[in-house]
């Protein structure tokens, strides 16, 4: 997509934030972080995937906690920006603005990733104890919720304790956001099943919303969850998965140190991670992809 003419106010790895004043715009690009890096290449269709996968999420979860989406329509877009429309559309969400909380909900309902790693260790996932005899991507007995810090861009998470946590933004907030992160990840989890996918893990984000815990940025996608397709799941090594883990094994194999800059990226590799992302999507929604965007 072109780049607006007016400069976003914030900028992650993947989202372009841009104030409206009253409201936030958030626009989805097609660009891929591996290794907390951004990496040079895009993905196609990446953002638009991100945000139709979100969108889904918001309306399918809406009755356990609110969410920060207002519009996702191209024709309630800011007199300004229509003239950019055609780049924007399909990958954009206007949403409340929203006191972020300064804290990352993570929910784990299999071993895998850092949490398999510290197991192997410790038998332990952020300090949280677990059944002897696990494999690398088991199931859990049950979801367990392991908060971390919010990194800058280029900077890596921080795993914390749930009193860590109280004492960042007290035990009320804190309780509610674990109970919400719980329950919005079992209420996926089984959609997901009935679909085909096994969500391994996910993250989500919170804000207050005129003081009301409410759920923000994107929600269980490829990009912040583990998915797994059901048909091939066999406990006992890594999964083959609907995410950019074409792009990790062949970044690891190339010999980067995993510092910037990041190799430029074959072809086929990002065809393939399109691909995942897509199918991921179709299988979630039942509905076929159909870009939208310029």
């Amino acid at each position: 997509m072109q780049p607006i003419e007016f400069k976003p106010s914030a900028q992650g790895k993947v989202r372009d934030i841009y104030d409206l004043g009253k409201a936030l715009m958030i626009v989805a690009t097609d660009r891929l972080s591996a290794f907390d890096v951004v990496l040079p290449d895009p993905v196609p269709y990446k953002g638009e995937v991100l945000t139709k996968i979100s969108l889904f999420w918001f309306d399918l979860l809406a009755d356990i906690v609110p969410n920060h989406l207002l519009t996702a329509d191209e024709f309630d877009l800011p007199e300004s920006l229509r003239p950019h429309a055609g780049e924007l559309r399909g990958r954009f969400m206007i949403v409340k603005k929203a006191e972020v909380f300064p804290v990352e909900c993570i929910v784990r309902g299999y071993l895998a990733g850092s949490g398999w790693k510290e197991y192997q260790r410790s038998g332990t996932v952020c300090g949280q104890k677990l059944p002897e005899g696990l494999v690398e991507s088991s199931r859990l007995p049950e979801p367990i919720f392991t908060p971390s810090t919010k990194a800058a861009i280029g900077e890596h998470d921080e795993n914390i304790s749930f009193d860590r946590m109280c004492e960042l933004i007290g035990d009320e907030h804190a309780g509610r956001l674990r109970d919400v992160s719980l329950a919005l990840y079992c209420a996926a989890r089984d959609h997901a099943a009935t679909r085909g996918i096994i969500i391994a893990d996910t993250k989500f984000e919170f804000g207050l919303v005129d003081g009301e815990v409410t759920l923000i940025d994107e929600v269980l996608t490829p990009d912040s969850s583990r998915f797994w397709p059901a048909d091939e799941y066999e406990p006992g090594h890594g999964q083959p998965s609907f995410d950019k883990q074409f792009v990790r094994d062949w970044l690891e194999a190339s010999g980067w140190d995993k510092k910037p800059p990041a190799p430029a990226l074959p072809e086929d590799i990002l065809a393939e991670t399109a691909e995942k992302y897509i199918e991921a999507y179709e299988l979630l929604t039942d509905e076929p992809f159909m870009p939208e965007g310029e």
